[in-house]
């Protein structure tokens, strides 16, 4: 139980992390945008500080353009269907701006936090959180720069889809974190000493949650939204053939086909799963249980509008962000069970 000193700032600080949680939203959606514009390659060297400074002339454009032509993608993708430099700034573009808000977020992180500890502004308690949401914030830089790391080994023409949920993942971990501690300190603000707890429900759930966003990594990474633009047959059958030739195991995590089916199917019983949890909310926090099921239900009507389109880039984006909101809500709506639990 959270002590208040007569400096803790609890209110200013669940400000601070909705307004961080909101700029992770936009990371999503940036990184949504870099990916399915093939532009997560585009930069082939992690420079944390100078990376910050995209080329400024064109000798350095073309130094740019030069190692990308080494990599993979290039030699066997963009390079034989004509990339040229200017269309090579377009992808580079995407994939310095998705790293740039990556530090801007560090920062954005970082420099209030250091304000809030000197100034002991912190509630007792909540400083080992704190710290741990900076650490997975470093994280997930360094998951970001192995992600790109894979798609440049060899002949690879992307990255690694095991890496990409990795990445994407920790990005939505953060983003509940984010939003459960805020919602704490907004209590603490209110005078209510004792944090939200985890209930049973919220791992029922928050697993099955799980497992949908883990299969839509592995979807978006293999580029399995383009198996089927067909809802709700794929080849005009139920059970799409698959690839089962190297095991079961092989065919679950790697199988375009497959893996587009279980996403789809899967995501049914994430509905029903977050619609119970959404009507066990409704009693403690009205608005969390209503933002559960709009938001799960726009999720489900944008997945089948990204098969329909082929993945239309918009669209797709948006699915990636209203998946960002899904995790956001259900963060607020398991905070709101455990504090009535």
């Amino acid at each position: 139980m959270s002590k208040i000193s007569k400096h803790a700032r609890p209110n200013a600080l669940a400000t601070w992390l909705f307004i961080v949680a909101a700029m992770v939203i936009l990371m999503v959606a940036v990184g949504g945008i870099t990916r399915l514009t093939e532009s997560g390659l585009s930069i082939t060297q992690w420079k944390p500080i100078t990376g910050a400074i995209p080329p400024l002339s064109e000798t350095a454009w073309q130094t740019e353009f030069d190692l990308y032509k080494a990599t993979g993608e290039y030699k066997n993708v963009t390079g034989p269907a004509g990339m040229d430099l200017e269309a090579f700034k377009f992808i580079f573009f995407w994939e310095w701006f998705h790293r740039l808000l990556g530090r801007l977020i560090g920062l954005a992180f970082a420099l209030p936090l250091a304000w809030f500890w000197v100034k002991q502004a912190i509630p007792s308690g909540y400083k080992w959180r704190l710290v741990a949401l900076l650490a997975l914030g470093g994280l997930q830089g360094v998951f970001g720069w192995f992600m790109v790391r894979s798609g440049l080994a060899g002949t690879m023409t992307d990255v690694s889809h095991f890496w990409l949920s990795i990445h994407l993942l920790t990005a939505f971990f953060t983003l509940g974190g984010l939003v459960w501690t805020a919602l704490d300190l907004k209590r603490l603000a209110h005078g209510q000493r004792k944090p939200s707890r985890w209930t049973g429900m919220a791992s029922v759930v928050g697993a099955i949650l799980f497992v949908q966003l883990l299969l839509g990594a592995w979807v978006a990474g293999l580029n399995a939204g383009l198996a089927s633009d067909t809802w709700p047959l794929m080849q005009g059958r139920l059970v799409p053939e698959f690839d089962s030739s190297h095991g079961a195991f092989w065919a679950v995590t790697h199988d375009p086909f497959l893996l587009h089916f279980l996403h789809r199917w899967w995501a049914w019983i994430a509905l029903v799963a977050l619609i119970v949890l959404a009507r066990r909310v409704k009693p403690v926090e009205r608005k969390a249980s209503v933002a559960i099921q709009a938001v799960v239900g726009t999720q489900i009507i944008l997945g089948i509008i990204t098969v329909l389109t082929g993945v239309a880039l918009w669209v797709a984006v948006a699915h990636q962000v209203v998946g960002a909101l899904l995790v956001a809500s259900f963060a607020w709506g398991v905070h709101a069970l455990g504090r009535w639990s």
